[in-house]
């Protein structure tokens, strides 16, 4: 793209930048609510979040966006629409196995700390060690 299509476009730098990593954060929640749409609750909802999951953490690129999103959302709460939506769509997952509302919240937070931890190590979290936290965390 031009440099005078993203003039165009964009204020400066910094609407670019938040324009990017807002696509990265739509594109994961959008998985994740449609696999929230889905779950019934069963094993096989469960084996392919934990896919999901392991598929995010394999790309540290992306999901270090998504980080820099939160970070630039926690400073700026007008950014926190789609940090919302990728919150909203991690509940919904939970609500498929518990009706309880701080087990909801704690599975939520649980993924994300996961998943940022998962950028801090050499080898990240697999789909069965996914699986097997998430088994843990929700009931069965």
């Amino acid at each position: 793209m031009p440099a005078t299509a993203a003039a165009y476009h964009f204020r400066g730098i910094g609407d670019l930048l938040t324009a990017a990593l807002t696509q990265c954060m739509d594109e994961d929640s959008e998985r994740m609510r449609a696999l929230a749409a889905e779950a019934d609750g069963g094993e096989d909802a469960l084996r392919g979040f934990a896919a999901l999951m392991a598929e995010v953490v394999a790309k540290p690129a992306h999901l270090l966006a998504e980080y820099e999103l939160y970070l630039l959302a926690a400073r700026e709460p007008k950014l926190r629409e789609s940090t919302d939506r990728w919150l909203a769509a991690l509940a919904d997952f939970a609500r498929r196995y518990t009706a309880d509302p701080v087990r909801v919240e704690m599975v939520v937070g649980l993924v994300d700390g996961v998943l940022l931890q998962g950028l801090l190590r050499d080898e990240p979290p697999t789909a069965e060690r996914f699986e097997a936290i998430l088994r843990t965390a929700l009931p069965s």
